[in-house]
This record gives C-alpha cells, sequence and structure tokens, in this order.
C-alpha cells in the first residue's frame, strides 16, 4: 500500500510552543494527507487556547491517547534544552505511535529511542527541520550539481548555535554524510560574539564561525540563522540566507596575452575573451525572499509537511527504522563534539532594537536616536 491509498494519518502534536508551526502546517494540509488527531501538553493557557482554535482534544499523558493516533510530533526539547522530549518520544513509540521529534538530540537519547522504534514497530524520525524548506532545498541541488560538476574547495558557514545541528544535517545531505569528519581545538572564545571553528567535512576544508550566544527560551535574540558557501575552482554557491537567495558566483578567468594585456580590444573580446560577456554572479531560483509572516506560516509549514511526508512513506514502505539512520546519528555525533568545543553559550547582549527595513539603509539622512530607531 502506498502512502496515498492509506489515507489520512492522524497525528498528535506534543508542545505548544515551537508547535504551533507544526499545528499550523497541519491545519493548512490539504484533505486526505494529515489530520490533527488532537494536542498532548501539559494544560498551560497557551495549550488551552490552541486546542480550541484547532478544535482538537487536548491531552496531557500518553496513556490519555486514543488508538486511532497514528503518529506523534514531539516538539518539546531534549535533555540536551533540559527537557523530556526524548523520554515523551520513547513512551510513545512503545504504544507503537509513530514520532518525528524535532532536533536536537543527544547521540545517546537518538539511538536509544531508534532501538526502542524497532521493538516496536514503529518509524523514530528527527526532524532538523531546515533542510526541508525550499530555499534550503534549492540550495542543496544546486550544491550536489555543482559537485558532479567540479571539486569543492572549501566551504565556508555561519550560523547561530541553536541551529547548528541542522547547518550540519544541511552539509549532510550536501555530501551525503560528514565524513571525513574533524575539528581543529577552539580557543579564545570568551567574550566574542562569533567564535571561529576550523576542520573537515567529507574531507573538504571547513570554515565554520558560530554565533555562540542566545537569551533561554528566546531565539529571536540571535543575529542570524543560516549562511554557507560551497566554493569550487569554477565559483561559488551561496546560500545568502536561510530563506535564500542562492547565489552562483562564477570566477573571474581573464584572457591571456603574449604582450601581458588581460583587457581585450573590444573588437575582438568575443573571440578572446568568451566568457566576458557572464554574469558576475546569479540567483539560482529567483533573488525573492519572503517576509517573515510568510516564512513562518508557509515556507516553515510546508517544510514540516514534507518531513511529514517523508515519515508517512516509511510508514507505507514498512521500513526498518535504522535504515538510513547511519545520517542522523552521525549528525548527532558530530553536534555533539562542536558543541562541546566551542562551549556553553554567552548571553546574547544588546537587547534587540526597534526593526529596520532595507529603506532606512538607502541614502539620505540617518535615523537620530531621538526618533527611537
Amino acid at each position: 500500500m502506498n502512502a496515498a491509498e492509506q489515507g489520512p494519518m492522524r497525528i498528535v502534536v506534543c508542545g505548544t510552543r515551537f508547535g504551533q508551526v507544526y499545528l499550523s502546517a497541519l491545519a493548512r494540509a490539504e484533505p486526505g494527507r494529515f489530520e490533527l488527531a488532537g494536542i498532548l501538553a501539559r494544560g498551560s493557557a497557551r495549550s488551552v487556547a490552541l486546542a480550541e482554535r484547532y478544535g482538537v482534544p487536548l491531552y496531557d499523558k500518553v496513556e490519555q491517547l486514543p488508538g486511532d493516533v497514528d503518529a506523534a510530533c514531539v516538539v518539546v526539547s531534549t535533555a540536551v534544552g533540559g527537557g523530556r522530549g526524548a523520554e515523551l518520544a520513547r513512551a510513545l513509540l512503545e504504544r507503537g505511535i509513530h514520532v518525528l521529534q524535532e532536533h536536537p538530540v543527544h547521540p545517546d537519547e537518538l539511538a536509544d529511542c531508534l532501538r526502542v522504534a524497532r521493538r516496536a514497530g514503529a518509524q523514530y524520525q528527527v526532524n532538523t527541520f531546515y533542510p526541508h524548506l525550499e530555499p534550503v532545498r534549492r540550495f542543496t541541488s544546486a550544491a550536489r550539481r555543482l559537485l558532479m560538476l567540479r571539486e569543492p574547495v572549501f566551504v565556508d558557514a555561519l550560523c547561530a548555535v541553536q541551529v547548528s545541528f541542522d547547518l550540519l544535517d544541511i552539509l549532510a545531505g550536501i555530501f551525503d554524510g560528514l565524513r571525513p569528519w574533524a575539528l581543529a581545538p577552539v580557543t579564545g572564545t570568551a567574550g566574542r560574539p562569533l567564535v571561529s571553528v576550523d576542520g573537515t567535512v567529507a574531507g573538504v576544508p571547513l570554515t565554520l564561525r558560530m554565533e555562540n550566544r542566545m537569551q533561554p527560551g528566546d531565539d529571536s535574540t540571535s543575529l542570524l540563522l543560516h549562511r554557507i558557501t560551497i566554493g569550487t575552482d569554477a565559483g561559488n554557491l551561496m546560500l545568502a540566507n536561510t530563506h535564500g537567495p542562492v547565489i552562483w558566483s562564477p570566477v573571474l578567468r581573464m584572457p591571456s596575452g603574449t604582450t601581458g594585456q588581460f583587457l581585450p580590444d573590444p573588437s575582438d573580446a568575443a573571440e578572446r575573451w568568451p566568457h566576458g560577456s557572464g554574469t558576475t554572479g546569479a540567483c539560482v531560483g529567483g533573488p525573492g525572499t519572503p517576509t517573515w509572516a510568510a516564512a513562518m506560516h508557509e515556507v516553515w509549514g510546508e517544510g514540516v509537511l514534507t518531513a511529514l511526508d517523508g515519515l508517512r512513506e516509511r510508514v507505507a514502505a514498512g521500513a526498518d527504522p535504522l535504515q538510513g539512520s547511519q545520517r542522523p546519528l552521525a549528525v548527532a555525533r558530530a553536534w555533539k563534539e562542536l558543541t562541546e568545543a566551542v562551549g556553553y553559550p554567552e548571553p546574547a547582549a544588546p537587547d534587540g532594537g526597534s526593526p529596520l527595513s532595507v529603506a532606512d539603509l538607502a541614502p539620505g539622512p540617518a535615523p537620530g536616536p531621538e526618533t527611537g530607531q
């Protein structure tokens, strides 16, 4: 039986903070794909309000879930974040409920959940979230195509600490894994908003700069999400931001001349410099980026549904829960090594000011402090 013949997968969302993204995604899924069957949470005012908003039951114990629940999205912190998400995932798996668990997950907890899943005949998947977003999928696809045509020379990456797990998974998707993987010792991190880490990913030299600072419980204090550049002898492919654009920047190849002139005469430029008419850069898939509202409701929501589609296909295929587990385990181990190397995040400062738009950066008088901007 294929996934389309199964009918809608009935899903419970566990956790209502970031779980709101999952709830919104499931509410906008087309009929026959997924069905929101309830919310599992502690019963806070937020959870009560969300259950009323989506018209579904609110449960506070796994034992209360009805027998027709197919899967659960566990959007609750695991031990690395001071939560009990892995414990909750194991309890759901033991009831035969398939689990999609939001990252990050400690490698030991991940391995334990996979063992429980196999014993219970259920599927367990870690959702690294951002690799499923359309702009990141576009970048990954273009990067894989680039590596079919050219050898990689370097990887340059920039991310916030709380999205470092999924950055590693993005790289694993580009290179079909992380090995050979290595990190050089990290020193001099105190007081620096960006911690620089040198290493190797899939045998390619890696420079990673991480914003290792945050305010617990408030991701909006981070100054960035992801920026990744794959460098080759032909040019560089960059994901400028998690939500795009994806930019291809070909390298400059100047013609050679017997007299040392590298600027050809206009009359023979096309003959001596056939690549001279090419652009210095171009966007893969267009230069636009979504608004934050569209990103959170549409791009993020479709990313959740894409991840759930993967879970549903594994259920339909009756796949061994351990099949394909090497990549998430390798990512979790590399993430553990990385976060141990850079140390505990420092408090984010200063507090965020009022928003700026691109119009504020246009030529003209800059806003003064008296305007509050």
